[in-house]
């Protein structure tokens, strides 16, 4: 079980808008515009990464394309080129690696750090960061944000407060006046129902979820559910960052081009997809 007295010193380390940056840097004239990256207009698909021009417009990961194009007709729509993003994700880990060896990568472009005890020799958590910032930017011509918290769930929060290329450190003592004014749908795992929920209580910001017992919590979102925000609400989570963890899940997915309900069809790709 993580320890919650606030000793360990976590960082979350998230790139922005990674797919998109990656193609704006290599390609002159793409920046300062909206690039989309994921599927082409005129199929289906959905957004894999907007650029912060597009998001401007009101496009975001996993909407569907068909939405992107209506809100951002005038966007630079590009498929993905996962070779050559998972080849910068591996230079970005290389950094990370230099600075500590507990690094753990969650995604394509983000990961956790264990920077417990480096200040000793590298200054205080804010230097750590803005160097990694500044040699992930002088190397790479990327930009990436930050957090720095005592566990893994305000390190996570941390990194989204002031993105793009944030910097922010939550100290122990600061954890509750950092989460009291957040609202409920930025913690993890509270979905479109669950604020719906929320919304029903009267709960909108964590300060109001904090007010709820657990008891109150587990008898209007069961045990598990319940708990989650309960321990959430007050910024307890798990301070352990482990970088030999295997692979946890595999996956494959498609999208058709159109409807489908030939029965054969749909077997015949769902055994593919199962395969």
């Amino acid at each position: 079980m993580a320890s919650e007295q606030g000793s360990r010193l976590i960082m979350h380390v998230d790139m922005d808008a990674f797919f998109a940056a990656i193609e704006q840097r290599d390609h002159p004239e793409y920046r300062g515009r909206p690039v989309v990256v994921g599927a082409r207009p005129g199929g289906r698909g959905v957004v894999a990464t907007a650029s912060y021009e597009a998001r401007r417009y009101g496009v975001g990961s996993a909407m569907p394309i068909s939405e992107a194009y209506r809100r951002c007709p005038h966007a630079v729509y590009l498929r993905p080129d996962l070779d050559r993003y998972g080849a910068v994700s591996r230079q970005v880990m290389a950094i990370l690696e230099q600075v500590s060896p507990l690094v753990e990568r969650v995604s394509i472009d983000e990961a956790y750090l264990d920077i417990t005890g480096l200040e000793r020799l590298c200054g205080g958590p804010d230097r750590i960061a803005a160097r990694i910032k500044e040699q992930v930017r002088a190397e790479l011509g990327l930009s990436l944000s930050v957090g720095i918290g005592p566990n893994r769930l305000i390190a996570k929060l941390a990194s989204d407060y002031r993105k793009p290329d944030g910097l922010t450190w939550v100290r122990p003592d600061r954890v509750q006046a950092f989460l009291d004014p957040m609202p409920v749908a930025r913690l993890r795992g509270v979905g479109k129902r669950s604020q719906e929920r929320l919304a029903r209580l009267g709960v909108g910001r964590v300060e109001q979820l904090r007010a709820y017992s657990l008891e109150d919590l587990q008898r209007h979102f069961g045990a598990k559910g319940g708990l989650h925000l309960y321990r959430q609400a007050r910024g307890l989570a798990s301070d352990q960052v482990g970088n030999a963890a295997g692979r946890k899940s595999i996956s494959k997915e498609t999208t058709f081009g159109q409807d489908l309900r030939d029965p054969q069809t749909l077997h015949d790709r769902l055994l593919w997809l199962a395969g």
